[in-house]
């Protein structure tokens, strides 16, 4: 029922107000529904006409909604989601509904084809209309007066006086006539071209360079790590960022292999073979080369294919099982500051590094500690040397990306600490092998080094009076409490902000955000990308609830949960979610909804989904991990998270469950069969699968799963026959199949990182991994199933309201 979902008194048995169990499961059930449901009903009334920016306060669709964007003044949800549209006018108020008032940002997102890139706006010498005061960018929520000679800003009412170059006369309206014409005062996202003011040292950068840093240890080697990565280079290599897919890039490359000394390599194209200098003093690090370390990739790509033709066989025979880690980033930090210049350094590495060197790890892996106290140690820096090494490189622009090739323990949480300062990624391929793995790296290397991406990026967030940024969450690093500095930062991150009141606000004037980045181009060019939000503010609690987002608020609630774990026990941090969601839902029911009995379960129309995703959070292998996941695993998914997506965040916990039915796989149009609840009881013996979890996508074949199905996806009939360790799928000449690898082809491309298919056979030992992915189900590892975790939720809230 709308405005909330209730449950009818009928339900209950007579005079009790504790409702039996029966009638909770008949609730569940009915509210799992909800969840196909709910997506599928926004899809239906939000796809079909364009998500129009102008409306302050107006939530978008779901991010599970296909829709296009018309920016009219407000940021695409693309690249800005809140999660509320309507936020309380007093801190009082936001205190007593619990709601987190947060944005998750994502600057440099990419857009569809369909939707028009943020404008440049270049006003010369003089840079960008600022206000004198708080120093916000000029924006569609500046109000100019007195004819047009001055504006006040929206964010803080200081008044500007215009420069003269920047004059324009004012409408009957009071809107300057060129309004429509000017991105700045139309659009709620673009682009300034920033002047030498905005550059470090007050000169115009040098354009980035990429530097490889290939492990060449015993490991390496055997696992075909090194020849995979030396052969992809040489292709690569010509796709390299670029603003102009016409001209050739001006990125410059240099290369490094490394086990426990450093062998830097001379590539200059004057050169007829690549020259190898080594630097085996790995406890004071330097650069031994300068000229021809360094280079353009097409003045220099014999010499370069040369080398990585070498590389393999000069290290074919090796028997150093021995590596460092703290040296190779002082390497490439040391090779950025002699050209002067930012970039990205591509570490390929897999082993923890026990050599004697700066930054060398012990093995801490203690499965004792696990739901103890201490078990926060775990996910802590095993000491400050690579957290001092990521200032350094945050100073310099240096952005390190790391690809770990791990086949035992190899500390991620400290090998992490510095992608994760520096607005870098770790990619992870345990007990990796050439022939299962080797697609799935290439395709996250390949996107990692072609992706539109800044370097020596510093963003911050602006807001009206009334409220104030207060905290950040994702892979960058801050010196001071205003701002984000990323020596990187590419079009999947986001940096999520925490919003907090510092004073009263008023519902006519609603509330103001704006996020300004400023960062250099890959080809050298320094600009400030602003995104603008309005949001309307409320006095009634209801109206909160009404305009809520609850995907960004989980998302907001995992990083929020996650990032904790630092310095507070799993259980705390477990118990600490459900009670805050228990308050949120509490005070809705007491101060929103219509009086009814303690024992029926209300919840906002809004946040209908609200118990099923925070299961999911309380489940997921981070906070709940079963027997079989590593320390790393969850340091490794605790890294990921921090810069994750509202759309990536919602199929990491939920996972999309399809079923392949051949009448509605080969519909007209091109449409996605309908989902099914993610749950073992909603998989059919006859039927295949399949289950997309944001970084992996497995292929449930039933038992009894039909001939003709079979013949169609794997060109078998067969079930025995069917082989579980492949990881794609036959190109069949039919329909079926086409629109199959179609799917999947269209899943990964939505996201940041490649997704490997497993083929998993009904009763096979692969299952266990499948059903790990059912979140409504209860877990091996203890977590609830959904009709519990709702029983125990319904519980907490009524329990808050006695």
């Amino acid at each position: 029922r709308s405005p909330r979902t209730q449950w009818p008194p009928s339900f209950l048995n007579g005079r009790s107000l504790e409702p039996p169990r029966l009638f909770l499961c008949v609730c569940t059930a009915v509210l799992c529904v909800l969840q196909i449901q709910v997506i599928e009903d926004d899809r239906a009334n939000k796809s079909s006409e364009p998500f129009t920016t102008g409306v302050k306060g107006q939530t978008p669709p779901l991010v599970t909604t296909n829709f296009q964007v018309k920016d009219q003044g407000n940021a695409s949800p693309r690249f800005v989601r809140c999660t509320a549209y309507n936020i309380p006018c007093t801190a009082d108020m936001a205190k007593q509904s619990q709601v987190p008032l947060a944005a998750v940002i994502k600057p440099l997102a990419m857009l569809p084809p369909d939707e028009t890139r943020p404008y440049m706006v270049d006003h010369g010498e003089a840079g960008p209309i600022r206000c004198n005061r708080c120093k916000a960018y000029m924006c569609p929520y500046m109000q100019f007066i007195e004819g047009g000679r001055r504006f006040q800003c929206g964010f803080c009412s200081c008044v500007t006086d215009v420069p003269p170059h920047y004059f324009q006369h004012l409408d009957h309206t009071g809107k300057r006539v060129d309004c429509c014409d000017r991105p700045e005062l139309s659009l709620g996202s673009y682009e300034f071209v920033a002047t030498v003011d905005y550059c470090k040292n007050n000169k115009l950068p040098q354009p980035p360079s990429f530097i490889f840093f290939i492990d060449v240890s015993y490991n390496a080697v055997k696992s075909g790590m090194v020849n995979i990565v030396c052969q992809e280079l040489k292709t690569l290599l010509d796709y390299l960022p670029r603003e102009n897919p016409e001209a050739d890039s001006v990125v410059r490359v240099g290369f490094v292999t490394y086990n426990k000394v450093l062998h830097f390599y001379n590539v200059k194209s004057s050169l007829a073979q690549p020259q190898m200098m080594v630097v085996s003093d790995v406890s004071d690090m330097f650069l031994p080369l300068l000229d021809g370390f360094l280079v353009n990739v097409n003045d220099s790509r014999m010499v370069i294919e040369s080398l990585l033709d070498q590389i393999p066989e000069m290290f074919a025979d090796t028997r150093e099982t021995e590596t460092v880690f703290g040296p190779v980033i002082q390497a490439g930090l040391e090779a950025l500051k002699a050209a002067d210049c930012a970039g990205k350094l591509f570490l390929f590495h897999s082993s923890l590094p026990i050599a004697e060197a700066p930054g060398k790890l012990k093995n801490r892996e203690d499965k004792k500690l696990v739901g103890t106290d201490k078990e926060k140690s775990l996910f802590q820096p095993q000491s400050g040397f690579y957290s001092n090494l990521s200032k350094e490189c945050v100073a310099q622009g240096c952005c390190v990306d790391l690809f770990l090739f791990p086949n035992q323990y190899v500390d991620v949480a400290t090998l992490g600490v510095v992608p994760v300062s520096t607005g870098g990624s770790v990619y992870k391929y345990t007990y990796f092998q050439a022939e299962m793995d080797r697609e799935r790296f290439l395709n996250d290397l390949r996107r990692d080094v072609q992706k539109p991406m800044g370097f020596d990026a510093v963003m911050r967030v602006r807001t009206s009076t009334g409220i104030r940024a207060t905290d950040f969450f994702g892979s960058f690093f801050m010196s001071n409490t205003t701002d984000v500095e990323l020596a990187g930062l590419d079009c999947d991150k986001t940096v999520t902000v925490e919003f907090r009141h510092d004073d009263k606000l008023s519902e006519d004037t609603g509330a103001l955000m704006q996020c300004a980045v400023l960062y250099t181009s890959c080809s050298g060019q320094r600009r400030l990308r602003v995104h603008n939000m309005a949001v309307n503010c409320c006095s009634q609690l209801a109206d909160l609830y009404r305009n809520c987002e609850t995907d960004t608020i989980i998302n907001f609630f995992s990083k929020y949960a996650y990032r904790s774990l630092l310095n507070t026990p799993t259980k705390t941090v477990r118990d600490t979610l459900v009670n805050q969601c228990a308050q949120i839902l509490a005070c809705y029911r007491k101060n929103c909804a219509s009086p009814s009995s303690a024992g029926q379960l209300i919840l906002p129309e809004c946040m209908k989904l609200l118990p099923v995703y925070l299961n999911c959070v309380l489940k997921s292998d981070v906070l709940q991990p079963g027997a079989d996941v590593s320390v790393d695993d969850r340091a490794y998914l605790r890294q990921l998270l921090s810069c994750m997506d509202v759309s990536e965040s919602h199929v990491f916990f939920y996972p999309r469950l399809l079923p392949l039915v051949r009448h509605t796989l080969l519909l007209d149009g091109g449409s996605l069969p309908m989902a099914v609840r993610n749950s073992e009881e909603r998989l059919s013996k006859g039927g295949v699968y399949l289950l997309e979890t944001g970084l992996y996508l497995f292929l449930w074949v039933g038992a009894n799963a039909q001939q003709e199905l079979l013949s169609n996806i794997f060109g078998t009939p067969t079930f025995s026959q069917i082989d579980p360790n492949m990881t794609s799928l036959p190109e069949l000449d039919n329909p079926f199949s086409q629109r199959l690898r179609e799917i999947i082809d269209s899943f990964r491309s939505q996201r940041s990182r490649y997704m490997k298919l497993m083929v998993v056979k009904q009763e096979d030992k692969a299952e266990l991994i499948f059903k790990h992915f059912l979140c409504e189900d209860k877990s091996a590892s203890g977590g609830a199933s959904y009709v519990d975790f709702l029983c125990h939720m319904h519980k907490e809230i009524r329990q808050l309201l006695s």
